[in-house]
This record gives C-alpha cells, sequence and structure tokens, in this order.
C-alpha cells in the first residue's frame, strides 16, 4: 500500500454505476471522519467517489482486480474499493469482499451482503476493508474474521455458502434491482388493466361469477393471472439470461440472474395488484347499486361482497394488463434484470471508448 507523502491516505471508491455509486456517495459523507477515529494513529482520509462500468464484460475476480490495479495505477489513490451488484464467485462460492494488501486494493460484491440494512452493511464492510489495508499485512488465517463472512486463504477473500448464503445473495440481487422502480414503468399495463377493471366492476356477468368463487378459487385466480404478468413481461422484454458459458459458476450464475428478476419482476406486479383490488374496491363503492346487485346474485350488497368482486375483478384486470403491458418499451423494464444492465454499460464503456479515440 502507498502512503501520502502529506499524511493523508487518499481511498477511492470505484462504484460501477446506479446503485454502488449512490451507496459510495453516501458512504462518502461520513466515511472520512469514521476511519479516522477508528484507525486510532492520528491519520487522517480523503474519501474520492469514482462512478465507473468497471465490471463491464467480465465476472471473474481475479480479471476484476488487475482492472482496479491498473486504474489505482494511474490516479494518486492510496487504496481503492471497488463495489459492484454483480454477484461474484471464487471457487464456487460466493465472493463477498476479496483484498490484496500488497495493491491497497478491495473488491466488494454488494449482493452478498443481503437486502437489509445494506448502507450500513456496506459502510461496515468498505471500513473494515479500509483499515485491514492500512494495517500490517496478515495471512488468511490470522486475519479478524469480521462480520461479513467465512475467510479464504491466498489473497483474503470473504465468502458466503450454503443455502443461507444463496438465499442472502438473491436477496441483495433483489435489493439491486429496485423493484419499486417497475411500477412506474408499467405506466401503459397499469391504463389498460384500470379499464379492464372499470368494465368488469359493471358487468353482471362478473358479478354472478364474483359470488361463486370460493377463497381457494380466488387465490389461484391471483397467482395465474400474476404468474401470466410476470411471464408476460419476462419474455416479451427478454430478460431470461442464457449464458453464453457451460461452466458450473456461469450456470450457477445464470440461476441468481434468472432467480432474482422472476422475483423482482413478481414483487412488482404484486404492488400492481394490490394497487388494482384497492381502485376497484373504491371504485365499486361509487358505481354500484345495491338493488341492482341483488337482482342479478340474489345475494345483498355487503362488505364481504364489495371486498370479493373487487379480488376477482383486479385478477381479470392482471390479465388485461398483461396484454398493455406490450405496448411498453424494453427501457422501462430492464432494471429488472442483471444481463440487460450489464449489456447497458458494456454499451456505455464502448461509447466512452469509442468518443476518447475520435478526440
Amino acid at each position: 500500500m502507498r502512503v501520502s507523502s502529506q499524511g493523508v491516505t487518499v481511498v477511492a471508491l470505484l462504484a460501477d454505476p446506479d446503485a454502488p455509486t449512490e451507496i459510495a456517495q453516501r458512504m462518502a459523507r461520513t466515511l472520512p471522519a469514521r476511519l479516522a477515529d477508528k484507525s486510532g494513529q492520528g491519520r487522517r482520509f480523503d474519501v474520492e467517489v469514482v462512478s465507473e462500468p468497471f465490471t463491464s464484460g467480465t465476472e471473474d475476480p481475479p480479471t476484476l482486480m488487475r482492472r482496479i490495479m491498473d486504474r489505482g495505477s494511474a490516479e494518486n489513490w492510496d487504496i481503492v474499493v471497488a463495489l459492484t451488484d454483480l454477484p461474484l464467485h471464487s471457487h464456487g462460492r460466493r465472493l463477498v469482499v476479496n483484498l490484496s494488501h500488497k495493491h491497497g486494493l478491495a473488491l466488494l460484491s454488494l449482493p452478498s451482503l443481503g437486502g437489509l440494512r445494506l448502507q450500513t452493511r456496506a459502510r461496515r464492510a468498505v471500513e473494515e476493508a479500509v483499515l485491514g489495508l492500512t494495517g500490517p499485512q496478515t495471512t488468511g488465517a490470522e486475519a479478524p474474521p469480521g462480520p461479513i463472512g467465512e475467510k479464504e486463504t491466498d489473497d483474503l477473500r470473504y465468502v458466503v455458502s450454503g443455502p443461507r448464503g444463496y438465499l442472502r445473495v438473491l436477496v441483495g440481487m433483489v435489493r439491486a434491482n429496485r423493484p419499486w422502480r417497475l411500477v412506474p414503468g408499467l405506466s401503459k399495463a397499469l391504463a389498460a388493466a384500470l379499464a379492464t377493471g372499470a368494465v368488469a366492476t359493471v358487468n353482471s356477468t362478473v358479478w354472478s361469477l364474483a359470488e361463486t368463487l370460493s377463497v381457494p378459487r380466488l387465490v389461484i385466480a391471483t397467482v395465474g393471472s400474476v404468474a401470466l404478468m410476470v411471464g408476460w413481461l419476462i419474455i416479451d422484454a427478454e430478460l431470461w439470461h442464457r449464458s453464453a458459458e457451460s461452466s458450473p459458476e456461469a450456470r450457477q450464475r445464470a440461476r441468481l440472474y434468472n432467480a432474482s428478476t422472476v422475483v423482482t419482476v413478481g414483487i412488482g406486479v404484486l404492488v400492481c395488484y394490490v394497487g388494482l383490488m384497492v381502485i376497484n374496491w373504491v371504485w365499486a363503492l361509487f358505481i354500484l347499486n345495491d338493488q341492482a346487485f341483488a337482482s342479478v346474485t340474489r345475494t345483498p350488497l355487503h362488505a364481504e361482497e364489495y371486498v370479493t368482486l373487487s379480488w376477482f375483478v383486479a385478477s381479470v384486470a392482471t390479465v388485461g394488463g398483461a396484454l398493455g403491458s406490450g405496448l411498453e418499451s424494453d427501457d422501462a423494464i430492464r432494471a429488472a434484470a442483471y444481463s440487460k444492465r450489464e449489456q447497458e454499460r458494456r454499451h456505455t464503456l464502448q461509447d466512452d471508448h469509442g468518443d476518447q479515440s475520435s478526440k
């Protein structure tokens, strides 16, 4: 590790675009003071945030470490901590942090930290990495275990393994996908679903069907309509990831990508479904006539009937929304898939290289 001649350790947070950059920018506000307090040696720290798609085209940790080393050698940085939202693997195990004490480098995979309290966990992982790189060099067996995972030797690596580790990474990937951003991106699908729901709510045939459906059948209708919507979105936007490699790690990565895409899109569609149910319920309160409803169904219009009708209509409207989702552009939902974001970063990197070569 290099030491600044002015007694100030310059720490660069090299972050992939989107969520990693946002996390790095937020932690950079308090990181210098926290590092100075924890170092206990009167050392000062300067923190810079650099947003670059440094993972574009590869997910191989050794290759990424070489990229980070090359990037750091061109700058006046003492330590480089790289943050990515890609799930990384080390010898078949999911990588959390990879440290190179010799070169003052650290590579942090954010999904391996899980989906809860991500900002706090990321900050603690970065603090631990920086303090470890500024301290005396230790071997993997002598290194303090820390809160971020199990240790491996060679270069110091922290990993997670087993079913809990897989679930932790999956939740972290869904968190990085930010499924709440999918809802406003489905404006045309929601418009189609609202129109379908408005018409279905005043349809006497729908009234009769809703009254004959039991709760298990309503649940089946919900699952079926949501699954149809999710499947159509994934197929129409080509979100399913197919790996060109046949290695076990590539297959495992593809499974993680696809699982996170299904869960992300599923959460977005479920949010839309609940919203449709509430809107349909409010619409039914204003529009339905008790006498007209009772004359068709032979059942008084009570609270239970409102809930049952709005529930069933939400399923019908979701199917209508699936048809409307075909009008959406890929830009509206590509953030729900890692492979799409990787393609976007690759194009961005190619465009940047093209601009530099033309100057």
